[in-house]
């Protein structure tokens, strides 16, 4: 039996939910994972179903543009082929990237070394008309930090790389959208830091459909929601009202891609139950944020040296973490109203209205709380369960016959 809400009720909980109706409400949640995508284990037909077992709106894939031309004309095109290929076959929205320029189109340099605009647009032409169903573009990975690009200069990036890129990408696909600033949440030695790089963007004149960014924590301790620097000139997930505030300032009402986030587990990290509590309250977070239309989730499986990334839903003998539960059936406490928890999540398998079903535990027992429920067209619910501080609460999905990580109440 379905939760009856009282008049009074429910006017404290749309009260209470009133930030979410200022969201873009269309946000789509997906994953990168390059090197998984093209060389994990099993068939690429097995990575793809792990894929859609997800529930992945869309998957962020980069091109490698020194490894895919190294020599000027000739291309390699063979491993985006078959991630590209493979996406478009199973109906997966795919935003591409296009990263690092060869040693012919910079000067004998590394391919962090910016390009000639020429030779950018150039590979660019080429990208956007061998893959013409690719419809969302980033131009580059973190300009803002040397690592990725020197000179590491906002005027040279759009004046090099995202205004010809920009401008051959639409020349090919004109209702394409293509995003710029792709910024790292800091600017590192000898980097610049978001907010001066969205700036100096401006001052450029960038030309752009969104602005992409990656609001990776700045510790471990930091959530979605709390312990971001707010005076400093850093932006993470915990600070998205400045990355909001500094894009519209520079660019008006242009689209925001969160097109790269994730907390490590382990030694660098936070616990696998607290991974899942995050994936969750990120994607919240997403969901009420104005104008985001993207969170991108970094990465399927963790990397296999444990000084890099360990950001995975499942470890690298590619056994499931708690996250690998939370990403298809994310849930978030989002507040409390007449002595009931509130909680919002997502249904993320197949398109469609989802049936789902609430379960709280007090004590050892699990017990549903009411019947079957159901989530939006686009599988996004609130809802209220009676569940104390201290109870674990989680959802079930009969279709999947699966359940989500548990969250405890506060």
């Amino acid at each position: 039996m379905r939760v009856v809400l009282s008049t009074v009720f429910a006017c404290a909980l749309v009260a209470l939910l009133a930030p979410a109706a200022q969201g873009s409400g269309n946000v789509r949640f997906g994953i990168q994972d390059d090197a998984w995508l093209v060389h994990g284990a099993g068939t690429l037909d097995d990575r793809l179903d792990r894929l859609e077992r997800l529930g992945v709106d869309i998957v962020r894939f980069n091109l490698h543009w020194n490894l895919i031309e190294p020599s000027k004309g000739e291309y390699a095109w063979e491993d985006s082929d078959l991630a590209l290929e493979g996406l478009r076959s199973r109906g997966i929205p795919a935003v591409v990237g296009i990263v690092g320029s060869p040693r012919w189109a910079n000067g004998g340099r590394t391919p962090n070394f910016a390009p000639g605009a020429q030779s950018f647009a150039g590979f660019a032409r080429a990208a956007a008309s061998r893959y013409r169903w690719v419809k969302q573009w980033l131009l580059w990975n973190e300009p803002n930090q040397a690592r990725w690009l020197r000179p590491t200069s906002p005027s040279v990036y759009v004046r090099q790389i995202l205004n010809p890129g920009y401008a051959a990408i639409h020349a090919v696909n004109p209702g394409a959208r293509v995003a710029g600033g792709v910024t790292a949440p800091r600017g590192s030695t000898g980097g610049v830091s978001p907010v001066l790089w969205i700036r100096g963007m401006r001052q450029a004149r960038a030309r752009l459909d969104a602005y992409a960014h990656h609001p990776y924590p700045s510790t471990s301790r930091e959530t979605p929601f709390s312990g971001g620097c707010s005076y400093c000139q850093t932006i993470t997930m915990a600070t998205l009202e400045k990355l909001i505030a500094e894009v519209g300032r520079a660019f008006g009402s242009k689209r925001i891609w969160l097109s790269e986030y994730g907390y490590q587990t382990g030694a660098f990290g936070v616990t696998q139950q607290r991974q899942a509590e995050l994936i969750g309250q990120s994607g919240l977070r997403a969901h009420r944020a104005p104008r985001v239309d993207m969170l991108i989730h970094y990465l399927v499986e963790d990397e296999p040296e444990a000084s890099r990334f360990q950001s995975g839903l499942f470890n690298i003998a590619g056994r499931p973490k708690l996250a690998a539960l939370a990403f298809p059936l994310p849930i978030a406490q989002a507040g409390r109203s007449g002595g009931k928890l509130v909680l919002w999540g997502q249904v993320r398998p197949r398109s469609g209205a989802q049936v789902y079903r609430v379960q709280v535990r007090v004590g050892r027992a699990w017990t549903f709380s009411g019947g079957n429920r159901r989530t939006s067209a686009r599988g996004f619910f609130s809802t209220a369960v009676a569940a104390p501080p201290g109870a674990s609460v989680r959802i079930y999905s009969p279709q999947d016959r699966a359940y989500s990580a548990t969250l405890r109440a506060r």
